[in-house]
């Protein structure tokens, strides 16, 4: 039960690139979240109350999320706590997961705006 279409923002990509440094695990924990947690909240209706709607105008297709539960199994003994933090856009229509920001909330405090804004602006 996988999605139709898996994108990366070239900008998404840079990110996961400088996580990989510290964290080596990180691209496999996110096709482990894509494949379990995307899945079970988009496809089977599962309440994950750790993955939260973004609001906001022009972000009712696709819908943009923001998931604060990120099993990174570098990080040892954090479990889904790992303070990973994923800003994605998913298409219902077109069974689309697009991956705009990934970061370490110890790195930065919360969503690049500016980078959600220009992407909707893209699709449009």
């Amino acid at each position: 039960m996988k999605f139709k279409h898996v994108k990366r923002l070239p900008e998404f990509e840079k990110d996961l690139k400088k996580l990989k440094k510290r964290y080596r695990t990180i691209e496999d924990d996110l096709k482990n979240f894509e494949d379990g947690a995307l899945v079970a909240f988009h496809k089977l209706d599962a309440a994950i109350h750790e993955i939260k709607r973004i609001p906001g105008p022009g972000t009712e297709t696709p819908e943009l999320y923001k998931s604060k539960k990120f099993a990174c199994r570098s990080m040892k003994g954090t479990g889904g706590k790992s303070g990973i933090r994923v800003v994605y856009a998913y298409s219902k229509e077109k069974d689309e997961i697009t991956y705009i920001e990934i970061y370490y909330k110890g790195d930065k405090e919360s969503e690049d705006k500016k980078r959600i804004r220009g992407f909707i602006r893209s699709i449009r």
